[in-house]
C-alpha cells in the first residue's frame, strides 16, 4: 500500500517513465525496420522502383498460388519474378494510359479467348480442352457473392496477374508493331543466308599440345578478361565456397540385413491371400499392363517366364535394390486389336456418376439400333477417335490403358462393355485381334532399396563432426585432405545471394542455407562454417552426404578479380597461348604442307552460309567462317586462333547469292524474327532500367 501511495503522489514521474519507454521501443522498432528490410521496412523484401513488396503479401501469394508445389525455393524465384515484372509493368502502363477494364478482365478470364494464366491453370489434363465449366461455377459464385472466402482470396491475386500479363502483352504488341527492317538489312539477310561457300581448311586442335608446353602468367589471364569483358562483367556480388563430402555408403552389414528382411517377407508373399492387398501394404509395385519377354528385366526374365503363376523367385540383386518377383497371371494376348469407344470424361465422384448414367443411355440407344459412330461422334470426348466413329484400329493392347487393354484383349467380339479409367467411362466394343500369338505375364515386386543404416550414418557424421572440429579455415581443410586418401575438395561454381543451387549438391534447403551462411555479414573470408549439412537423394529419406563447407571468395559487382576467376578460365587462357604458339610455328599458305607440319588432313567444308552457328565437320567456330566470307576465292587465309584449334583456310568456291526477288516477304519474315524476342527481350531490358532493391536473403 505503502509504494502504491508513493506512485499516485509521483503520477507525473510515471508518465515520463512511460513516455521514455515508448520512445525506445518506438526507436528499437525503426532500428530494427531498417536492419531487416532495408529501405523498405522490417516486413519488405525488397522495392522495385520505390515500390516496397511486402513480406506477408508475398507469403499469402505463394500459399494461395504454389501451395502445392514441392519445389519451395523455384517457386519463391518466380513469384518475386512476378511482383518485379508486375511493378515494372504497372509503372510503364500508367505513364502509357494503358488499361484493363473491368469487361475486359472478365473476357479474359470467362470468354472465348481467356488470358494464358487461365489457359494454364483450368484446362483440363486428359482432353486439352478448357474446362468452362468449372469457370462458368465459379463466374456464378462471383456474380452471386457466394465464393468461399479462400477462392475469393486466390481468384483476387489471379485476376493481379491476368492484368499484368495482359498490360505486358499490350507493351510488347506496341514495341512489336514499332519494329522495321530496313530494306539494306533485308538484302544483307538474305545474302547470309543464302550465299554458300566451299572451303578447305586445316585445323590444329589445342589438344594436340601438351599443356605443359605452354607457361600462363597473370598478364595471359589479365588480357584474356579485359578482351572478353561482356562475358565476365557481373551486376551483383557474387561469392565461392569450398567443400570437403563425406560420403554415406551402405556397408556389408546393411546390405545383408536388408536382404535377410526382404527374404523374410518373400516367405509370407509367396502365401498371400490376396496379392493387390499384400503389394500395397509393402510399398511393391504390380504391373499395370501384359509384359511379353522383352519387357521383363534380363535379370530375371528366364525365370519369371518359365515359373508357374502363383511363384516367387527372390531376393536378387537389381542395381541397387533387392527384388522379390511374383507370377500373377500368364496369357497369351494378341498383338494388336481394333475397338471402337465412347468417352465421358470424370474426374471426382460427382461426374464418374454422371458419365455412368450418360454410358448407359448410350448404350441403350445403341442396342436399341442407333449406329455406334454417329454416337461416338456427337458424345464421345475423346478428341483422338470421335471424328473416326470411335475406332482406334490395330492397336497393340498395351498402348492403351490397362482396363481398355484387357477389353480389347480379351473382351467378346461385338459385345459392349462399361469400362471406368483414368480418364473416365468408357462404352468398349471389341472389333476384331489379330492372332493370338504372343506370351505374356503380370507380375508383382517387392523391393528393397540397399541404403545405409542409420549406425552407419551415424558413424559417418561422427567422422565429418570430428574433420570439422580440427579444421577451422578452408587453408586447414586442403592441408588436411591433402594428407588423405579418401577425402577431396571442391569449388562451388559463383553463386548470388538469392540463388538455391549449389554446384554438384543440387538444390534443396541445405543447399540454400550454405549460401546464406556464405553471404552473411558475420562470415569472414577463408572461414569454416560451424555446422556439418546433411544431404539427401531426391525422394529418399536417408542422409547419402555430409559436406563441410567454407567460404572460398568473395567477389564484389563489376569485373572479377583475377585471383577469384584464375581456375575458371585456365583453360580459356591455355587455349589462347597454344593457339598463339601454333600459330607461331605456321608459314607459307599451302595447306597440304601445314598438315603435313602437324600431322593432321586437310578437310573440305561446303555449303556454309555465313549465319551458320554450326557446320559439319568444322563445328562452332564463328570466327572461322566471318574470315571465309571475307576473302576472294583461292584464297588463303592467315592462321586463325578458333574454339578448339588454329584453323587456316583456302575458299575454293563463293558463288553470289543473287538479288532477293520478294522484298516485302522477306521483310515480314526478317521482322517476325526480331518480333518473337520481343516478349523476354523487352522486360530483360526494363528490368535493367528499374531501380531494384532485393532484400529475400534475409529472410529465406
Amino acid at each position: 500500500m505503502a509504494l502504491i501511495g508513493k506512485i499516485r503522489k509521483n503520477s507525473w514521474l510515471m508518465i515520463i517513465v512511460i513516455g521514455f519507454a515508448l520512445a525506445a521501443f518506438i526507436i528499437m522498432d525503426m532500428t530494427s525496420s531498417q536492419n531487416l528490410g532495408g529501405g523498405g521496412g522490417q516486413f519488405s523484401l525488397g522495392t522495385i522502383n520505390g515500390k516496397s513488396v511486402d513480406w506477408n503479401e508475398f507469403q499469402n501469394a505463394e500459399q494461395l498460388v504454389y501451395g502445392n508445389s514441392q519445389d519451395v525455393f523455384g517457386r519463391r524465384s518466380a513469384l518475386w519474378n512476378y511482383f518485379v515484372e508486375e511493378a515494372i509493368v504497372s509503372d510503364q502502363s500508367d505513364a502509357l494510359g494503358l488499361n484493363v477494364g473491368k469487361d475486359e478482365l472478365m473476357d479474359l478470364q470467362f470468354g472465348n479467348n481467356p488470358s494464358p494464366v487461365i489457359a494454364a491453370r483450368f484446362r483440363n489434363p486428359q482432353t486439352g480442352q478448357m474446362d468452362m465449366t468449372q469457370l462458368n461455377q465459379i463466374k456464378q459464385q462471383i456474380e452471386s457473392g457466394s465464393m468461399a472466402p479462400e477462392l475469393r482470396r486466390y481468384w483476387a491475386h489471379q485476376e493481379k496477374e491476368i492484368v499484368k500479363t495482359r498490360l505486358q502483352g499490350k507493351l510488347n504488341s506496341m514495341v512489336s508493331k514499332a519494329l522495321y527492317t530496313p530494306t539494306w538489312m533485308v538484302e544483307q539477310t538474305y545474302g547470309a543466308q543464302n550465299q554458300k561457300i566451299k572451303m578447305d581448311y586445316v585445323k590444329i586442335p589445342f589438344a594436340d599440345i601438351d599443356d605443359s608446353e605452354v607457361s600462363l602468367t597473370d598478364s595471359d589471364y589479365q588480357s584474356y578478361l579485359t578482351n572478353n569483358r561482356g562475358k565476365f562483367y557481373q551486376d551483383e556480388e557474387t561469392r565461392r565456397v569450398e567443400y570437403v563430402v563425406f560420403n554415406v555408403l551402405p556397408s556389408s552389414t546393411d546390405s545383408a540385413d536388408l536382404r535377410q528382411s526382404l527374404a523374410e517377407l518373400t516367405e509370407s508373399f509367396k502365401t498371400a491371400a490376396n496379392d493387390t492387398l499384400f503389394v500395397e501394404a509393402n510399398y511393391g509395385t504390380i504391373s499395370s499392363q501384359w509384359l511379353d519377354a522383352n519387357a521383363v528385366s534380363e535379370t530375371v526374365r528366364d525365370r519369371v517366364m518359365s515359373i508357374p503363376v502363383g511363384n516367387v523367385y527372390g531376393p536378387y540383386l537389381e542395381g541397387n535394390f533387392y527384388k522379390s518377383v511374383k507370377v500373377l497371371d500368364r496369357k497369351v494376348v494378341p498383338d494388336s486389336a481394333t475397338t471402337r469407344h465412347i468417352l465421358i470424361n470424370a474426374a471426382d465422384a460427382a461426374s464418374f456418376a454422371t458419365a455412368y448414367e450418360k454410358i448407359d443411355s448410350i448404350k441403350g440407344a445403341i442396342q436399341g439400333g442407333a449406329s455406334f459412330a454417329d454416337m461416338a461422334e456427337k458424345f464421345s470426348q475423346d478428341p483422338g477417335s470421335a471424328a473416326n466413329g470411335g475406332k482406334y484400329e490395330n492397336i497393340p493392347p498395351n498402348q492403351f490403358v490397362p482396363e481398355y487393354g484387357d477389353v480389347a484383349s480379351f473382351g467378346n467380339i461385338g459385345q459392349l462393355y462399361s469400362v471406368r479409367t483414368q480418364y473416365g467411362v468408357h462404352l468398349i466394343e471389341p472389333l476384331s485381334r489379330t492372332r493370338e500369338s504372343t506370351e505374356r505375364v503380370r507380375l508383382a515386386y517387392l523391393s528393397q532399396a540397399i541404403e545405409p543404416s542409420e549406425d552407419t550414418q551415424s558413424a559417418i557424421f561422427d567422422q565429418a563432426n570430428e574433420f570439422l572440429s580440427s579444421n577451422r579455415t578452408v587453408a586447414d581443410l586442403n592441408t588436411a585432405v591433402a594428407n588423405s586418401s579418401n577425402l577431396s575438395t571442391e569449388s562451388s561454381p559463383s553463386v548470388k545471394s538469392n540463388d538455391y543451387i549449389l554446384g554438384n549438391l543440387g538444390s534443396g534447403a541445405n543447399a540454400r542455407e550454405i549460401i546464406r551462411w556464405a553471404f552473411d555479414p558475420n562470415t569472414d573470408l577463408n572461414q569454416v562454417s560451424p555446422t556439418v549439412y546433411d544431404f539427401q537423394p531426391p525422394g529418399a529419406y536417408y542422409t547419402d552426404k555430409y559436406v563441410i563447407v567454407g567460404l572460398k571468395s568473395i567477389q564484389d559487382a563489376g569485373m572479377p578479380s583475377l585471383a577469384n576467376i584464375k581456375d575458371e578460365i585456365e583453360m580459356q587462357v591455355r587455349n589462347q597461348k597454344k593457339g598463339e604458339s601454333i600459330k607461331s610455328k605456321i608459314s607459307g599458305a599451302d595447306l597440304n604442307a601445314i598438315a603435313s607440319q602437324f600431322d593432321v588432313t586437310v578437310d573440305e567444308a561446303a555449303d556454309v552460309t555465313f549465319d551458320s552457328r554450326f557446320t559439319q565437320g568444322l563445328g562452332d567456330e564463328p570466327k572461322v567462317i566471318a574470315a571465309a566470307f571475307n576473302m576472294g576465292v583461292n584464297s588463303v587465309s592467315q592462321p586463325i586462333i578458333g574454339n578448339s584449334g588454329v584453323y587456316v583456310v583456302k575458299v575454293k568456291d563463293k558463288p553470289a547469292a543473287g538479288a532477293p526477288t520478294n522484298i516485302p516477304q522477306l521483310r515480314r519474315d526478317a521482322s517476325a524474327t526480331v518480333q518473337t524476342q520481343v516478349s523476354s527481350m523487352l522486360m530483360q531490358a526494363m528490368r535493367k532500367e528499374a531501380d531494384i532493391s532485393d532484400n529475400r536473403s534475409q529472410f529465406y
